[in-house]
Protein backbone atom coordinates (compact mmCIF):
# COMPACT_ATOMS: atom_id res chain seq x y z
CA UNK A 1 0.00 0.00 0.00
CA UNK A 2 2.69 2.41 0.85
CA UNK A 3 4.96 1.60 -2.15
CA UNK A 4 1.68 2.18 -4.45
CA UNK A 5 1.08 5.38 -2.53
CA UNK A 6 4.71 6.35 -3.20
CA UNK A 7 3.58 6.76 -6.86
CA UNK A 8 6.97 4.61 -7.08
CA UNK A 9 8.18 1.18 -7.50
CA UNK A 10 11.19 1.99 -5.34
CA UNK A 11 10.71 3.65 -2.01
CA UNK A 12 14.90 2.89 -1.13
CA UNK A 13 15.53 6.07 1.07
CA UNK A 14 12.90 7.69 0.55
CA UNK A 15 11.35 9.60 3.18
CA UNK A 16 8.10 8.96 4.58
CA UNK A 17 6.38 11.12 6.91
CA UNK A 18 4.15 9.92 8.80
CA UNK A 19 1.34 11.21 11.53
CA UNK A 20 -0.47 8.30 13.03
CA UNK A 21 -1.51 8.18 16.89
CA UNK A 22 0.21 5.78 19.43
CA UNK A 23 -1.18 2.66 18.98
CA UNK A 24 -0.85 -0.15 17.07
CA UNK A 25 -1.45 1.19 13.87
CA UNK A 26 1.49 3.43 14.62
CA UNK A 27 3.87 -0.21 15.43
CA UNK A 28 2.49 -1.25 11.73
CA UNK A 29 3.31 2.02 10.02
CA UNK A 30 6.41 2.44 10.89
CA UNK A 31 7.09 -1.01 10.37
CA UNK A 32 5.47 -0.83 7.28
CA UNK A 33 7.94 2.23 6.24
CA UNK A 34 11.05 -0.05 6.99
CA UNK A 35 10.14 -2.68 5.16
CA UNK A 36 9.68 -0.59 2.14
CA UNK A 37 13.59 0.68 2.89
CA UNK A 38 12.12 3.70 2.89
CA UNK A 39 12.97 6.38 6.01
CA UNK A 40 10.31 6.87 8.27
CA UNK A 41 10.04 10.75 9.72
CA UNK A 42 7.28 10.93 12.90
CA UNK A 43 5.42 14.10 12.35
CA UNK A 44 4.17 15.10 15.40
CA UNK A 45 0.60 15.83 15.77
CA UNK A 46 0.83 18.72 18.81
CA UNK A 47 3.08 20.77 16.13
CA UNK A 48 1.55 23.35 14.46
CA UNK A 49 1.68 23.32 10.46
CA UNK A 50 4.53 25.80 10.34
CA UNK A 51 6.88 23.39 12.20
CA UNK A 52 5.59 20.58 10.51
CA UNK A 53 5.86 21.82 7.16
CA UNK A 54 9.41 22.92 7.83
CA UNK A 55 9.76 19.06 8.41
CA UNK A 56 8.55 18.11 5.33
CA UNK A 57 9.92 20.44 3.36
CA UNK A 58 13.42 19.89 4.55
CA UNK A 59 12.83 16.18 4.75
CA UNK A 60 11.63 16.45 0.88
CA UNK A 61 9.03 13.78 1.55
CA UNK A 62 7.31 11.78 -1.13
CA UNK A 63 5.08 10.35 1.04
CA UNK A 64 2.73 11.33 3.97
CA UNK A 65 0.69 8.91 5.74
CA UNK A 66 -1.94 9.74 7.91
CA UNK A 67 -4.41 7.80 10.43
CA UNK A 68 -7.86 8.89 9.44
CA UNK A 69 -7.89 10.92 13.23
CA UNK A 70 -5.02 13.20 11.72
CA UNK A 71 -6.43 13.56 7.99
CA UNK A 72 -7.50 16.74 8.21
CA UNK A 73 -4.47 18.42 9.67
CA UNK A 74 -2.63 16.61 6.65
CA UNK A 75 -4.57 17.65 4.16
CA UNK A 76 -3.96 21.69 5.92
CA UNK A 77 -0.40 20.67 5.60
CA UNK A 78 -0.54 19.64 2.02
CA UNK A 79 -2.43 22.80 1.31
CA UNK A 80 0.22 24.74 2.72
CA UNK A 81 3.19 26.27 1.39
CA UNK A 82 5.20 23.24 0.67
CA UNK A 83 8.33 23.54 -1.49
CA UNK A 84 7.11 19.82 -3.14
CA UNK A 85 3.87 17.81 -2.94
CA UNK A 86 3.78 14.84 -1.12
CA UNK A 87 1.58 12.37 -1.84
CA UNK A 88 -0.79 11.54 0.95
CA UNK A 89 -2.15 7.98 2.06
CA UNK A 90 -4.94 8.09 4.61
CA UNK A 91 -5.29 5.05 6.97
CA UNK A 92 -8.16 3.05 7.63
CA UNK A 93 -8.48 1.78 10.98
CA UNK A 94 -6.56 -1.44 11.83
CA UNK A 95 -8.17 -3.11 15.13
CA UNK A 96 -5.14 -4.79 16.76
CA UNK A 97 -7.49 -5.88 19.38
CA UNK A 98 -4.56 -7.54 21.29
CA UNK A 99 -4.29 -10.47 19.54
CA UNK A 100 -0.63 -11.73 19.16
CA UNK A 101 0.44 -11.73 15.25
CA UNK A 102 3.28 -13.93 14.73
CA UNK A 103 5.46 -12.59 11.95
CA UNK A 104 7.92 -14.32 9.71
CA UNK A 105 11.34 -12.50 9.39
CA UNK A 106 13.51 -12.83 6.37
CA UNK A 107 17.21 -13.71 8.07
CA UNK A 108 19.00 -12.41 4.88
CA UNK A 109 16.48 -9.29 4.04
CA UNK A 110 18.40 -6.38 2.49
CA UNK A 111 17.30 -2.75 4.44
CA UNK A 112 18.69 -0.74 1.69
CA UNK A 113 18.75 2.60 2.95
CA UNK A 114 16.14 1.91 5.53
CA UNK A 115 15.67 3.83 8.76
CA UNK A 116 14.50 6.82 11.17
CA UNK A 117 14.59 10.48 10.69
CA UNK A 118 14.17 12.26 14.02
CA UNK A 119 14.35 15.94 14.17
CA UNK A 120 16.34 17.70 17.05
CA UNK A 121 14.19 20.15 19.21
CA UNK A 122 16.38 23.34 17.18
CA UNK A 123 16.66 25.57 20.84
CA UNK A 124 19.42 27.30 19.36
CA UNK A 125 19.29 26.87 15.29
CA UNK A 126 16.39 25.21 12.86
CA UNK A 127 16.11 21.62 13.57
CA UNK A 128 18.43 19.09 12.08
CA UNK A 129 17.03 15.86 10.67
CA UNK A 130 19.20 13.08 12.47
CA UNK A 131 19.19 10.23 9.96
CA UNK A 132 19.55 6.73 12.00
CA UNK A 133 19.87 3.81 9.73
CA UNK A 134 18.13 0.41 10.21
CA UNK A 135 21.62 -0.81 11.07
CA UNK A 136 22.20 1.66 14.27
CA UNK A 137 18.78 1.29 15.09
CA UNK A 138 19.25 -2.45 15.37
CA UNK A 139 22.85 -1.57 17.19
CA UNK A 140 21.06 0.39 19.61
CA UNK A 141 18.08 -1.92 20.33
CA UNK A 142 20.37 -4.63 20.74
CA UNK A 143 22.57 -2.66 23.47
CA UNK A 144 19.52 -2.11 25.12
CA UNK A 145 18.28 -5.49 25.52
CA UNK A 146 21.71 -7.23 26.74
CA UNK A 147 21.94 -4.24 29.29
CA UNK A 148 18.23 -4.03 30.68
CA UNK A 149 17.74 -7.50 29.63
CA UNK A 150 14.27 -7.21 27.72
CA UNK A 151 12.30 -9.98 27.37
CA UNK A 152 9.23 -11.69 26.05
CA UNK A 153 7.74 -11.64 29.38
CA UNK A 154 8.15 -8.04 29.95
CA UNK A 155 4.90 -5.44 29.68
CA UNK A 156 6.09 -2.32 29.29
CA UNK A 157 3.50 0.44 29.63
CA UNK A 158 4.09 3.37 27.13
CA UNK A 159 3.10 7.27 28.53
CA UNK A 160 5.65 8.98 25.89
CA UNK A 161 5.56 10.80 22.66
CA UNK A 162 6.78 9.45 19.92
CA UNK A 163 8.69 11.77 17.91
CA UNK A 164 11.61 11.50 20.71
CA UNK A 165 14.42 8.91 20.92
CA UNK A 166 13.09 7.92 24.29
CA UNK A 167 9.55 7.28 23.00
CA UNK A 168 10.68 5.50 20.00
CA UNK A 169 13.64 3.77 20.47
CA UNK A 170 13.96 2.49 24.35
CA UNK A 171 9.77 2.52 24.60
CA UNK A 172 9.06 0.58 21.26
CA UNK A 173 11.72 -0.71 19.04
CA UNK A 174 14.08 -2.16 21.60
CA UNK A 175 11.28 -4.12 23.28
CA UNK A 176 9.23 -4.97 20.44
CA UNK A 177 13.08 -6.34 19.13
CA UNK A 178 13.42 -8.45 22.13
CA UNK A 179 9.45 -9.70 21.68
CA UNK A 180 8.28 -7.83 24.44
CA UNK A 181 4.67 -6.64 24.72
CA UNK A 182 3.67 -2.81 24.56
CA UNK A 183 0.63 -1.18 25.93
CA UNK A 184 -0.36 2.65 24.87
CA UNK A 185 -1.43 5.41 27.20
CA UNK A 186 -0.48 8.39 25.65
CA UNK A 187 -0.91 11.33 26.52
CA UNK A 188 0.40 11.31 30.22
CA UNK A 189 -2.29 11.27 32.82
CA UNK A 190 -1.71 10.08 35.96
CA UNK A 191 -4.71 9.10 37.55
CA UNK A 192 -5.02 6.67 33.78
CA UNK A 193 -1.22 5.61 34.66
CA UNK A 194 -2.03 4.36 38.50
CA UNK A 195 -5.45 3.18 37.69
CA UNK A 196 -3.33 0.80 34.79
CA UNK A 197 -0.48 -0.28 37.61
CA UNK A 198 -3.16 -0.85 39.98
CA UNK A 199 -5.65 -3.03 38.00
CA UNK A 200 -3.78 -6.65 38.38
CA UNK A 201 -3.99 -6.30 41.85
CA UNK A 202 -7.24 -4.67 42.84
CA UNK A 203 -10.08 -7.13 44.53
CA UNK A 204 -11.33 -9.60 41.28
CA UNK A 205 -14.77 -7.23 41.05
CA UNK A 206 -12.70 -4.09 39.96
CA UNK A 207 -9.57 -5.27 38.13
CA UNK A 208 -12.70 -6.55 35.63
CA UNK A 209 -13.35 -2.97 35.09
CA UNK A 210 -11.84 -2.06 32.11
CA UNK A 211 -9.38 0.73 31.85
CA UNK A 212 -8.05 1.14 28.17
CA UNK A 213 -5.08 2.36 26.30
CA UNK A 214 -5.73 4.54 23.35
CA UNK A 215 -6.17 1.76 20.88
CA UNK A 216 -8.39 -0.07 23.81
CA UNK A 217 -6.68 -3.50 23.14
CA UNK A 218 -4.99 -3.44 26.83
CA UNK A 219 -5.20 -6.74 28.56
CA UNK A 220 -5.58 -4.89 32.50
CA UNK A 221 -4.74 -8.75 33.49
CA UNK A 222 -1.04 -7.79 32.23
CA UNK A 223 1.15 -6.96 35.34
CA UNK A 224 3.49 -3.94 34.26
CA UNK A 225 7.23 -4.94 34.25
CA UNK A 226 8.60 -2.30 32.59
CA UNK A 227 8.07 1.87 32.78
CA UNK A 228 10.23 4.46 31.77
CA UNK A 229 9.17 8.29 31.76
CA UNK A 230 10.70 11.92 32.69
CA UNK A 231 11.20 13.22 35.78
CA UNK A 232 8.19 15.65 35.78
CA UNK A 233 5.99 12.05 34.98
CA UNK A 234 7.16 10.37 37.99
CA UNK A 235 6.91 13.85 40.10
CA UNK A 236 3.04 14.27 38.77
CA UNK A 237 2.65 10.58 39.85
CA UNK A 238 3.86 10.43 43.15
CA UNK A 239 2.21 14.31 43.75
CA UNK A 240 -0.98 12.57 42.63
CA UNK A 241 -0.70 9.36 44.82
CA UNK A 242 -2.13 10.82 48.02
CA UNK A 243 -4.95 11.53 46.78
CA UNK A 244 -6.37 8.27 45.30
CA UNK A 245 -8.30 6.33 47.06
CA UNK A 246 -6.69 3.70 50.12
CA UNK A 247 -7.72 0.85 48.17
CA UNK A 248 -5.52 2.28 44.73
CA UNK A 249 -2.93 3.33 47.24
CA UNK A 250 -2.41 -0.13 47.97
CA UNK A 251 -2.88 -1.47 45.22
CA UNK A 252 -0.48 0.94 43.52
CA UNK A 253 2.25 0.08 46.09
CA UNK A 254 1.85 -3.49 45.39
CA UNK A 255 2.22 -2.85 41.13
CA UNK A 256 5.50 -1.24 41.63
CA UNK A 257 7.21 -3.04 43.69
CA UNK A 258 10.55 -4.26 42.24
CA UNK A 259 9.43 -7.96 42.63
CA UNK A 260 6.44 -6.72 39.95
CA UNK A 261 7.66 -3.48 38.37
CA UNK A 262 11.19 -5.09 37.22
CA UNK A 263 12.68 -1.92 35.98
CA UNK A 264 11.77 1.81 36.54
CA UNK A 265 13.52 4.15 34.13
CA UNK A 266 13.91 8.10 34.34
CA UNK A 267 16.00 9.95 31.54
CA UNK A 268 15.60 12.86 29.45
CA UNK A 269 16.10 15.65 31.77
CA UNK A 270 18.16 15.46 35.38
CA UNK A 271 16.79 13.86 38.13
CA UNK A 272 15.75 15.32 41.15
CA UNK A 273 17.44 13.63 44.15
CA UNK A 274 13.92 14.18 45.93
CA UNK A 275 12.07 12.54 43.09
CA UNK A 276 14.28 9.62 43.20
CA UNK A 277 14.39 9.06 47.07
CA UNK A 278 10.25 9.45 47.44
CA UNK A 279 9.92 6.96 44.32
CA UNK A 280 12.27 4.62 46.04
CA UNK A 281 10.03 5.07 49.38
CA UNK A 282 6.96 4.33 47.87
CA UNK A 283 7.62 1.49 46.26
CA UNK A 284 9.32 -0.30 49.24
CA UNK A 285 12.94 -0.22 47.62
CA UNK A 286 12.32 0.13 43.81
CA UNK A 287 15.63 2.57 42.99
CA UNK A 288 15.15 4.81 39.43
CA UNK A 289 17.61 3.78 36.71
CA UNK A 290 19.31 6.52 35.58
CA UNK A 291 20.91 6.98 31.79
CA UNK A 292 22.12 9.82 29.28
CA UNK A 293 21.33 9.31 25.42
CA UNK A 294 20.63 12.20 22.57
CA UNK A 295 18.66 11.92 19.52
CA UNK A 296 22.14 11.60 17.62
CA UNK A 297 23.60 8.55 19.80
CA UNK A 298 20.63 6.98 21.46
CA UNK A 299 21.31 5.88 24.72
CA UNK A 300 25.42 5.97 25.38
CA UNK A 301 25.41 5.37 29.32
CA UNK A 302 23.24 4.06 31.93
CA UNK A 303 23.52 2.50 35.39
CA UNK A 304 23.06 -0.76 36.31
CA UNK A 305 20.49 -3.34 37.21
CA UNK A 306 21.08 -4.05 40.55
CA UNK A 307 20.06 -1.25 42.82
CA UNK A 308 23.40 -0.96 44.26
CA UNK A 309 24.70 0.56 40.43
CA UNK A 310 21.91 2.97 40.41
CA UNK A 311 23.76 5.87 42.12
CA UNK A 312 22.45 8.88 43.13
CA UNK A 313 23.16 11.48 40.20
CA UNK A 314 24.89 8.97 38.28
CA UNK A 315 24.48 8.18 34.88
CA UNK A 316 26.60 4.92 35.14
CA UNK A 317 29.23 3.32 32.21
CA UNK A 318 29.22 3.12 28.87
CA UNK A 319 26.63 0.81 27.37
CA UNK A 320 27.37 -2.30 25.69
CA UNK A 321 28.98 -1.57 22.07
CA UNK A 322 29.43 2.29 23.27
CA UNK A 323 32.79 3.71 23.59
CA UNK A 324 33.31 6.95 25.58
CA UNK A 325 35.62 9.09 26.55
CA UNK A 326 36.28 12.62 28.56
CA UNK A 327 38.12 15.65 26.57
CA UNK A 328 39.08 18.51 28.55
CA UNK A 329 37.19 21.93 27.49
CA UNK A 330 40.42 23.89 27.95
CA UNK A 331 43.09 21.70 26.32
CA UNK A 332 41.52 19.17 24.46
CA UNK A 333 43.26 16.78 25.74
CA UNK A 334 41.70 13.40 26.57
CA UNK A 335 41.35 12.74 30.19
CA UNK A 336 42.42 9.50 30.65
CA UNK A 337 41.52 6.80 33.61
CA UNK A 338 43.97 7.91 36.85
CA UNK A 339 43.62 11.58 35.82
CA UNK A 340 40.24 12.40 36.95
CA UNK A 341 41.82 14.90 39.62
CA UNK A 342 44.62 17.51 38.85
CA UNK A 343 47.81 18.35 41.02
CA UNK A 344 45.86 20.95 43.12
CA UNK A 345 43.75 18.47 43.93
CA UNK A 346 40.77 20.00 41.78
CA UNK A 347 37.98 17.18 40.06
CA UNK A 348 38.64 17.85 35.86
CA UNK A 349 35.54 17.74 33.66
CA UNK A 350 35.38 17.21 30.03
CA UNK A 351 32.88 16.76 26.99
CA UNK A 352 31.50 13.20 26.65
CA UNK A 353 32.83 12.02 23.00
CA UNK A 354 31.30 8.60 21.75
CA UNK A 355 32.10 6.10 18.96
CA UNK A 356 30.63 2.58 18.13
CA UNK A 357 27.33 1.23 15.98
CA UNK A 358 24.99 3.15 17.87
CA UNK A 359 25.80 6.14 16.68
CA UNK A 360 23.99 8.35 13.97
CA UNK A 361 25.03 8.61 9.90
CA UNK A 362 24.40 12.69 9.76
CA UNK A 363 22.26 15.41 9.63
CA UNK A 364 20.11 15.34 6.88
CA UNK A 365 21.96 16.45 3.75
CA UNK A 366 23.96 18.86 6.28
CA UNK A 367 27.63 17.70 5.90
CA UNK A 368 29.02 20.89 7.47
CA UNK A 369 27.36 20.73 10.76
CA UNK A 370 27.88 16.58 10.50
CA UNK A 371 32.12 16.95 9.99
CA UNK A 372 31.88 20.30 12.93
CA UNK A 373 30.53 17.47 15.41
CA UNK A 374 32.92 15.34 15.07
CA UNK A 375 36.57 14.73 16.07
CA UNK A 376 38.62 12.80 14.70
CA UNK A 377 40.53 9.61 16.17
CA UNK A 378 44.11 9.73 17.74
CA UNK A 379 46.94 8.84 15.23
CA UNK A 380 48.17 5.82 17.33
CA UNK A 381 44.43 5.17 17.61
CA UNK A 382 44.22 1.17 15.94
CA UNK A 383 40.05 2.58 15.76
CA UNK A 384 39.95 5.34 12.90
CA UNK A 385 36.31 6.02 13.81
CA UNK A 386 35.35 9.89 14.79
CA UNK A 387 34.53 10.71 17.94
CA UNK A 388 31.02 12.44 18.18
CA UNK A 389 31.47 15.03 20.39
CA UNK A 390 28.17 15.72 22.59
CA UNK A 391 28.30 18.71 24.04
CA UNK A 392 27.60 17.20 27.07
CA UNK A 393 30.20 17.58 30.19
CA UNK A 394 30.76 15.31 33.02
CA UNK A 395 33.20 13.98 35.41
CA UNK A 396 34.23 10.32 36.22
CA UNK A 397 34.05 9.51 40.03
CA UNK A 398 35.30 6.14 41.86
CA UNK A 399 32.20 4.95 44.11
CA UNK A 400 32.77 3.15 47.13
CA UNK A 401 30.72 -0.01 47.14
CA UNK A 402 29.77 -0.36 43.77
CA UNK A 403 32.99 -3.05 42.95
CA UNK A 404 31.86 -5.58 45.68
CA UNK A 405 28.70 -5.73 43.38
CA UNK A 406 30.07 -5.63 40.16
CA UNK A 407 32.52 -8.77 40.98
CA UNK A 408 29.26 -10.54 41.53
CA UNK A 409 27.40 -9.25 38.72
CA UNK A 410 30.61 -9.98 36.58
CA UNK A 411 29.37 -13.71 36.44
CA UNK A 412 26.39 -12.80 34.56
CA UNK A 413 27.38 -11.70 30.61
CA UNK A 414 24.48 -9.62 30.26
CA UNK A 415 25.79 -7.16 32.64
CA UNK A 416 29.59 -7.35 31.91
CA UNK A 417 29.58 -4.00 30.70
CA UNK A 418 29.24 -2.49 34.01
CA UNK A 419 33.09 -2.14 34.13
CA UNK A 420 34.56 -0.44 37.10
CA UNK A 421 34.15 1.79 39.78
CA UNK A 422 34.51 4.57 38.04
CA UNK A 423 30.84 6.10 37.24
CA UNK A 424 29.73 9.02 35.11
CA UNK A 425 28.36 12.09 37.02
CA UNK A 426 26.47 14.55 33.80
CA UNK A 427 27.21 18.58 34.88
CA UNK A 428 25.10 19.63 32.11
CA UNK A 429 25.24 20.79 28.35
CA UNK A 430 28.47 22.95 27.28
CA UNK A 431 26.09 25.66 25.99
CA UNK A 432 23.69 25.71 28.76
CA UNK A 433 24.46 24.32 32.17
CA UNK A 434 28.48 25.48 32.27
CA UNK A 435 28.75 28.60 33.83
CA UNK A 436 31.98 30.28 33.67
CA UNK A 437 31.32 33.13 36.61
CA UNK A 438 34.79 35.06 37.43
CA UNK A 439 36.84 32.26 36.25
CA UNK A 440 34.85 29.23 38.07
CA UNK A 441 32.85 26.91 36.69
CA UNK A 442 29.67 26.10 37.89
CA UNK A 443 27.55 22.99 36.72
CA UNK A 444 24.45 24.48 37.12
CA UNK A 445 22.79 21.00 37.60
CA UNK A 446 24.61 20.25 40.66
CA UNK A 447 22.79 23.63 41.91
CA UNK A 448 19.52 22.48 40.84
CA UNK A 449 20.01 19.29 42.95
CA UNK A 450 20.80 20.91 45.78
CA UNK A 451 17.63 23.94 45.08
CA UNK A 452 15.59 21.03 44.81
CA UNK A 453 16.47 19.26 47.68
CA UNK A 454 14.77 21.99 49.72
CA UNK A 455 11.55 21.11 51.02
CA UNK A 456 10.34 24.39 50.19
CA UNK A 457 11.34 24.25 46.48
CA UNK A 458 8.68 22.54 44.15
CA UNK A 459 10.73 23.23 40.36
CA UNK A 460 14.13 24.85 39.87
CA UNK A 461 16.01 25.98 37.04
CA UNK A 462 19.81 27.24 36.92
CA UNK A 463 20.66 29.56 34.52
CA UNK A 464 23.79 31.73 33.47
CA UNK A 465 22.61 35.35 33.48
CA UNK A 466 24.90 37.74 31.33
CA UNK A 467 27.31 39.82 33.73
CA UNK A 468 29.76 43.18 32.49
CA UNK A 469 31.72 41.91 36.18
CA UNK A 470 31.40 38.65 35.82
CA UNK A 471 31.35 37.40 32.70
CA UNK A 472 28.22 35.06 33.71
CA UNK A 473 26.08 35.32 36.97
CA UNK A 474 24.99 31.69 38.53
CA UNK A 475 20.91 32.88 38.59
CA UNK A 476 18.20 30.76 39.94
CA UNK A 477 14.05 30.65 38.95
CA UNK A 478 12.01 28.34 41.01
CA UNK A 479 8.77 27.75 41.60
CA UNK A 480 7.54 27.43 45.25
CA UNK A 481 5.27 24.88 47.24
CA UNK A 482 2.13 26.03 47.16
CA UNK A 483 0.65 23.13 49.26
CA UNK A 484 1.16 21.11 52.61
CA UNK A 485 3.31 21.83 55.62
CA UNK A 486 6.33 23.34 53.67
CA UNK A 487 3.97 25.55 51.78
CA UNK A 488 5.93 29.38 51.58
CA UNK A 489 4.24 32.38 50.46
CA UNK A 490 7.58 34.06 49.32
CA UNK A 491 11.20 33.31 49.62
CA UNK A 492 14.01 35.90 48.99
CA UNK A 493 17.12 35.70 47.49
CA UNK A 494 18.70 36.15 50.89
CA UNK A 495 16.73 33.48 52.04
CA UNK A 496 18.27 30.96 49.59
CA UNK A 497 21.72 32.23 50.20
CA UNK A 498 21.53 31.33 54.14
CA UNK A 499 20.23 28.00 53.18
CA UNK A 500 22.72 27.39 50.63
CA UNK A 501 25.55 28.59 52.56
CA UNK A 502 26.27 25.12 54.48
CA UNK A 503 25.33 23.19 51.10
CA UNK A 504 27.83 24.96 48.60
CA UNK A 505 30.88 27.01 47.90
CA UNK A 506 30.24 30.55 47.91
CA UNK A 507 30.64 31.13 44.16
CA UNK A 508 28.26 28.16 43.31
CA UNK A 509 25.60 29.60 45.59
CA UNK A 510 22.97 31.88 42.97
CA UNK A 511 23.59 35.56 43.04
CA UNK A 512 20.00 36.63 41.60
CA UNK A 513 17.09 34.95 42.37
CA UNK A 514 13.17 34.86 40.62
CA UNK A 515 10.32 33.10 42.02
CA UNK A 516 7.91 32.36 39.25
CA UNK A 517 4.60 30.27 38.75
CA UNK A 518 5.53 27.95 36.32
CA UNK A 519 8.40 26.97 34.51
CA UNK A 520 8.20 25.82 30.82
CA UNK A 521 9.22 22.82 29.47
CA UNK A 522 8.73 20.78 26.41
CA UNK A 523 7.09 17.29 25.89
CA UNK A 524 10.34 15.65 26.85
CA UNK A 525 10.55 17.92 30.43
CA UNK A 526 13.38 19.65 28.92
CA UNK A 527 13.70 23.71 29.82
CA UNK A 528 15.31 25.96 26.82
CA UNK A 529 17.42 27.81 29.48
CA UNK A 530 18.39 30.75 26.98
CA UNK A 531 14.39 31.55 26.41
CA UNK A 532 14.05 31.39 30.39
CA UNK A 533 17.13 33.57 31.18
CA UNK A 534 15.20 36.17 28.24
CA UNK A 535 12.06 35.93 29.27
CA UNK A 536 12.36 35.99 33.82
CA UNK A 537 15.87 37.50 33.27
CA UNK A 538 15.28 40.66 31.21
CA UNK A 539 16.18 43.22 33.14
CA UNK A 540 19.76 42.31 33.84
CA UNK A 541 20.45 41.04 29.99
CA UNK A 542 19.31 45.02 29.28
CA UNK A 543 21.65 46.01 32.24
CA UNK A 544 24.59 43.97 30.95
CA UNK A 545 23.97 45.41 27.23
CA UNK A 546 23.37 48.80 28.63
CA UNK A 547 27.21 48.65 30.39
CA UNK A 548 28.53 47.18 27.27
CA UNK A 549 27.60 50.17 24.99
CA UNK A 550 28.87 52.44 27.97
CA UNK A 551 31.94 50.48 28.06
CA UNK A 552 32.53 50.85 24.37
Amino acid sequence: MIEAAGRTGDLDGERVGFMVENSYDYVVTILAILAARAIAVPLSPSFPVPELQYIVDHSEALLIVSSSRFAAKTKQLLESELASKPALLVLSKHLGGGVHEKVELEDQADSGKAGLMLYTSGTTNRPKGVLLPECVMTAQAQSLNKAWEYSPEDHLLHVLPLHHIHGAINALYAPLFSGSSVEFLFPFNADAVWKRFAAPFLPRAKSSERVSSSDGSASQNEVVTFFTAVPTVYSRLLATHKELSPEMQEATREAILPAHLRLNISGSAALPTPIKQAWTDLSRGNVLLERFGMTEVGMALSCGLDMAHRVDGSVGWPLPSVEARLVDLDTGAVIEAGQEVDSTGRERSGEIQLRGPTIFAEYWRNPTATASEFAAAAENDANTTPWFKTGDVAVRRDVDGVDSVLSIRSKAASQDWTGDRSMYFILGRKSADIIKSGGEKVSALEVERELLSLPMIAEAAVVAVPSGRWGQKVGAVVVLQTKGEHAVAKWSAMDMRRTLKDRLVNYKIPQVLRVVESIPRNAMGKINKKQLVAQVFADEVRDDEASKSNAV
